[in-house]
């Protein structure tokens, strides 16, 4: 290879274009109108603007047209797209992932389960065919017990999954979670699951080349999540011993080579009372494979690379023993004060945490920047690496304590929290960790923490400009004449708020939206009669969906929007009159 296109954006973009340039790869990068002066596409060689991360074609025809060998799609957007990978081999471009029909019998979490079933790896009790009679869903509650889980079957990161706590909230849970499958994955395919009380959620990392030879990498923990998505991750687990962790692995290689895996995979497994249940197979690299990294010394998205060019497993990967312990918090956009509602906007100052054993993945410029309320709400990955569980605690919290992001609220006064926790501590850990262990209650109490003014930085003698020639961008250096001009003093950037968890409620009944969202359902009429609690509008922002309430019972007076409309933060949303 001696070119490749990275079809994604931030932090995995430039995690994968380091990983080139070790390999003497050149890079080509992809960019929408909001990543327009992104790092990932300042940094390549070769940057070219896209409609959307999501326009397939249109990516595939830049990749011939740039001259690449080959396409890395990164995680998220196109990463687990079959029909994408198969637009690339058809275009003559290496896929750097797993052969399409891995991915499309992965795909689906139906068919992941009977494949999974059929390779004699463990499957978490529940239905392998499509959920049509919410009376299906019912029997299946009574016979397991409830609650119960309610998935989509092309679902995943959290989406598409809804849990019915009883008989009467089966078709409410069945709607839920259909209609983010049809969202976010183009299918309203739905199945049944047994809810397992407090498990863990433990993941295997597989690497796979194309001459059969497959292994695994230990596991992660994944346990403490929000909304069902991530926020703390760590290698190796302490609940897992040296004889499930072999189990495990062995149970993953069984279910990579059942399907013909030739990559970079994941597969992800629920650990309850002593016993693992295969959950579901990510087939592209994971957001935490850095803590893999770590622990074993590999650089997954190299040997990722590698394996598509045609390279064998070098046999000594097999031979990799854990050294040490990391853990990955992942530091997003949000207010965790809020329920972890999103916080996209302007970053007055953002300095990294450094030192021993610290490792930060980001895309964040060295100035201040906006973080765009279309896409994910990840600022940076930070990793932190010891001798020993303890020590990497110690240092993950002395970094936590270094990182600075002024300007909107992020989920490092949760990380410090839950890194503090008693049951964190002593590896107690369950993914309704956030919510029991860590109550609602407690994370209302958290706040931002009060920041100084700041001094923006002294202008500098030359100015870089972008220029696009056709879909090809050049980045171009000018000498500002005017630079010395403005030398008159730096301009404080201000206070951070305590916290951005201005509320959506007025007292008169006045429901505001509480950051710039796209309006995703109107679930009232103008002039309803509507009781206290029950949602009035649900909003999206930064893939994650946040539902207003009435303050009270009353009547819709006024209705201000409509679904797919744009809100700014502090738009009128509805009146409610009691």
């Amino acid at each position: 290879m001696h070119k490749i296109l990275i079809a994604n954006r931030g932090e995995i973009a430039l995690r994968v274009l380091r990983a080139c340039r070790e390999l003497a790869i050149s890079v080509a990068a992809v960019f929408t109108e909001p990543d327009r002066f992104a790092r990932h596409a300042a940094e390549a060689d070769e940057s070219y603007l896209v409609s959307s991360y999501l326009a397939a074609d249109e990516i595939v025809a830049i990749a011939r047209e740039a001259g690449a060998d080959a396409v890395h799609p990164g995680y998220g957007f196109l990463a687990e797209n079959a029909d994408f990978a198969r637009s690339c081999q058809a275009a003559g471009l290496v896929w750097i992932g797993p052969c399409p029909d891995a991915i499309e019998q992965m795909g689906s979490k139906t068919q992941a389960r009977r494949v999974a079933e059929a390779a004699g790896v463990p499957i978490v009790p529940g239905t392998t065919e499509p959920l049509l009679d919410p009376l299906v869903a019912v029997a299946f509650g009574d016979r397991v017990g409830w609650p119960i889980a309610i998935k989509a079957a092309a679902g995943g990161g959290g989406r598409g999954f809804a849990v019915a706590e009883g008989p009467g909230l089966v078709e409410e849970a069945m709607e839920r979670a259909r209609r983010e499958g049809e969202r976010y994955f183009a299918s309203g395919e739905i199945y049944l699951e047994k809810y397992l009380p407090r498990p863990r959620h433990i993941e295997v990392q597989l690497l796979a080349d194309k001459h059969g030879a497959a292994i695994h990498l230990g596991e992660r923990e994944c346990s403490i999540q929000r909304r069902h998505q991530k926020l703390i991750e760590e290698c190796p687990s302490v609940a897992i011993d040296a004889a499930t962790r072999h189990a495990m692995g062995e149970a993953a290689v069984q279910l990579a080579r059942a399907v013909g895996y030739d990559s970079a995979g994941t597969v992800e497994f629920l650990f309850s009372e002593g016993k693992f249940f295969f959950l579901e197979m990510n087939t592209r690299i994971q957001v935490e494979h850095t803590i893999t990294e770590a622990v074993y010394g590999v650089d997954l998205v190299k040997e990722q690379i590698q394996i598509a060019a045609g390279a064998r497993l070098r046999p000594e990967l097999a031979e990799r023993a854990i050294r040490g312990w990391a853990i990955e918090c992942r530091i997003n956009a949000e207010d965790p004060a809020a329920d972890f509602r999103p916080d996209p906007g302007q970053v007055a100052l953002y300095r990294r945490p450094a030192g021993p054993g610290v490792r930060v993945d980001d895309a964040a410029p060295d100035t201040s920047w906006k973080i765009p309320e279309q896409y994910d709400s990840l600022i940076a990955k930070v990793v932190a690496w010891g001798e020993d569980r303890h020590e990497a605690i110690a240092r993950m919290v002395r970094a936590l304590r270094e990182m600075r992001v002024d300007g909107v609220a992020t989920t490092i006064p949760f990380h410090l929290k839950a890194l503090a926790h008693p049951d964190f501590v002593a590896g107690n850990l369950s993914t309704h960790f956030v919510g029991t262990a860590l109550s609602t209650a407690e994370l209302k109490q958290l706040a931002a923490p009060q920041r100084e003014p700041v001094e923006t930085p002294v202008p500098l003698e030359f100015r870089t400009f972008e220029v696009e020639v056709g879909p090809r961008r050049f980045s171009v250096r000018v000498a500002d004449a005017a630079a010395k001009a403005r030398r008159s003093g730096a301009r404080p950037a201000g206070k951070r708020p305590a916290s951005s968890s201005a509320s959506s409620q007025g007292s008169d009944g006045t429901l505001t939206a509480p950051m710039h969202a796209t309006v995703q359902r109107v679930l009232v009429e103008a002039g309803q009669a509507v009781e206290s609690g029950q949602i009035v509008v649900v909003l999206e922002a930064m893939k994650m969906e946040t539902e207003i309430a009435c303050p009270h019972a009353g009547v819709v007076s006024e209705l201000a929007v409509a679904a797919g409309q744009t809100v700014e933060g502090g738009s009128l949303l509805a009146v409610i009159k009691a």
